[in-house]
């Protein structure tokens, strides 16, 4: 097959066109829009695009001749919401597991140390001796085995810590000491110390943790989800952090983003909040993902990171 032209899609496409210039080599003709507006402008029968979910899912339907789609974010529910699903969809993996990594693991040691606690103190000039608590010995649960939670259960278990996974299938997987699966929550739910969440939206995870699951979870248990906010029941996570049903909560991801000024949210007790940064897409990364699976088109070789439009993911 020729070299098809291509729609770039993304807020900052001026940094990626020359990142695809460099891997994609000449003969590749690269249109670009910032925006949804420009997009629809820009295009032109290119039957490749390179973007960002949200940006694309207003103007895919008026796009009759896209093909495949190369999303730049790891989620892709947005095109999944699209009235079309005749053409390929392909996401981003490998890309974000020691970013999510590190952001999991600097609230988890951020805890166990006390570094919050230490600081209201310190303003306070108040010399507090508390020992530090530990991450070793303690159960790590990940909500989601593929390549992020496997990163964040890796480095668990350099700290010396238990992992257990839970999954759709309850598949086996590296590194985890075990595996549930969707039918096993209430056996999963009770053991994690910290439960750190990165499922997909999909309509089985949506309000998976609500009332019922956060009275199944310790009381001492500390939530971190770095995966999408619809499997969170706000309200009922609000409630839990009143009643002292559990620890405390990190949040990146919401229902609605930005979180409103008026959410209580911001204000429940021992709940951090973070705008949606725990791992973000790399313009060198994206643009490797996508130029790899160019040739493959090219080639007519099946693309990497291909989506189910009925698993959603």
């Amino acid at each position: 097959m020729a070299h098809p032209d291509v729609l770039l899609a993304v807020h900052d496409a001026v940094a990626y066109l020359p990142l695809l210039e460099e891997m994609l080599g000449g003969g590749v003709r690269v249109s670009i829009a910032t925006n949804s507006d420009e997009a629809l402008n820009a295009y032109d029968g290119q039957p490749v695009v390179l973007g960002e979910p949200d940006l694309l899912a207003d103007v895919l339907d008026d796009m009759p001749a896209v093909e495949w789609v190369q999303s730049s974010w790891a989620g892709v529910t947005p095109l999944l919401k699209s009235n079309r699903a005749d053409f390929q969809l392909t996401g981003v993996k490998d890309v974000f597991g020691s970013q999510m990594a590190e952001y999991v693991f600097a609230y988890l040691l951020a805890r166990e140390v006390k570094i919050l606690e230490r600081l209201g103190r310190q303003s306070r000039k108040d010399w507090w001796d508390e020992p530090s608590g530990s991450l070793c010995g303690k159960t790590l649960g990940v909500m989601g085995t593929g390549s992020i939670g496997s990163a964040i259960a890796s480095r668990a278990v350099a700290f010396g810590m238990k992992t257990v996974g839970f999954s759709k299938t309850g598949e086996a997987a590296e590194p985890f000491d075990q595996v549930y699966a969707s039918r096993q929550l209430e056996k999963f739910l009770p053991q994690p110390d910290y439960l750190v969440a990165v499922l997909p939206d999909t309509v089985e995870t949506r309000g998976l943790l609500g009332s019922e699951a956060f009275a199944l979870m310790k009381n001492s248990c500390y939530l971190v989800n770095v995966g999408r906010g619809s499997l969170i029941d706000e309200q009922a996570l609000i409630r839990a952090l009143y009643a002292d049903e559990l620890a405390g909560a990190v949040l990146d991801v919401f229902q609605a983003e930005p979180l409103s000024e008026d959410s209580a949210l911001w204000h429940a007790p021992n709940l951090l909040v973070t705008g949606h940064i725990a791992a973000i897409s790399r313009p060198r990364d994206i643009a490797r993902i996508f130029s790899e699976n160019y040739q493959r088109y090219c080639n007519g070789e099946p693309l990497n990171y291909l989506v189910d439009f009925d698993r959603g993911y």
